[in-house]
């Protein structure tokens, strides 16, 4: 089997105001690095449009209709300070949901063994019914429900490594004991949430909050000593990554120390998991990183790790 690479030219079309880090170049810098001979073997596919059911899986139908009618006919729309939509932003959201519901499909089916959804924007912010930190829809979350509700799986779990903590995704899970959601964040920093006393409605968070400085030693000792450790014991029947690479040292917008080289070591470790609990079921998906030519190296690092297990 082979890694499917899913994203489409329609995240593209996401463009944020000048000066915006969650621009259209990180994606274009993705996709030079995977344009590489070294992953000729990726399974190319086209994220498609997802439908408003798959959306209603994790967010309100009420909150969908907002979004809707937030989207411009011309410039862009501030939905807060650092959230905004142009007349592009709603068809790549659905783009980027219907490629991690593709995603799901194609690994639950056996088409292909894992795969790595590129695509904007990002959605480990997005609440139940708010917009904010760049994100519009919980992508990943709702790929974990998607799982659940259409391939009749009874446990999946979700670990992110964004250099933010993902209060979305936390928002999204907390009531669903068949989701454990695992995050390694810098803290304190935006959003202020996920300390570690946040364990979710049923035990099934993890918060593990990093200083600022951290190095990429500590954060494979706490992954080695902590997370891990959890997420092999909730036995999920299927893996997905929020891959956030802005705890690269690189990041202008935090302050952790990790190097490519931790990047693909938490890849290896997470596909472990996958193999022993889940016949190597995983879905990894874009979030943050917002220097270009760290976030190129370290998701082609990711990738890299990914191919290497099919």
């Amino acid at each position: 089997m082979t890694t499917a690479l899913i994203t489409h030219p329609d995240c593209l079309n996401h463009v944020t105001p000048q000066g915006h880090p969650e621009r259209v170049a990180r994606l274009k810098a993705i996709a030079a690095a995977l344009d590489a001979p070294e992953f000729d073997a990726l399974d190319r596919v086209d994220a498609p449009l997802c439908e408003d059911a798959h959306i209603t899986l994790a967010h309100p139908p009420e909150y969908l209709a907002a979004i809707k009618a937030a989207s411009p006919n011309n410039g862009t729309r501030s939905l807060d300070a650092d959230t905004h939509m142009s007349p592009g932003s709603l068809q790549a959201a659905f783009r980027a949901v219907g490629g991690n519901i593709k995603a799901v499909d194609l690994v639950v089916s056996g088409q292909v063994q894992n795969a790595f959804v590129a695509a904007r924007p990002p959605g480990h912010h997005a609440e139940k019914a708010t917009a904010m930190g760049f994100c519009l829809f919980g992508n990943v979350a709702i790929a974990a429900k998607h799982a659940l509700e259409h391939h009749n799986l009874a446990r999946v779990a979700i670990v992110d490594f964004d250099v933010h903590h993902g209060n979305g995704t936390q928002d999204l899970v907390w009531e669903d004991k068949r989701i454990f959601f695992a995050s390694t964040h810098q803290m304190p920093l935006y959003p202020g949430s996920g300390a570690a006393h946040e364990t979710g409605g049923h035990n099934n968070v993890l918060n593990v909050p990093l200083k600022e400085g951290t190095n990429g030693q500590t954060f494979r000792a706490k992954m080695r000593d902590v997370v891990l450790p959890a997420v092999t014991a909730f036995n999920p029947e299927m893996l997905f990554i929020s891959a956030g690479f802005d705890a690269h040292r690189d990041d202008p917008l935090a302050g952790l120390n990790l190097l490519e080289d931790d990047f693909a070591w938490v890849t290896g470790q997470i596909c472990d998991i996958a193999d022993q609990c889940a016949d190597g079921r995983l879905v990894s998906t874009l979030e943050g990183g917002y220097d270009l030519e760290a976030l190129a190296a370290s998701a082609a690092a990711h990738v890299k790790v990914l191919i290497g297990r099919t």
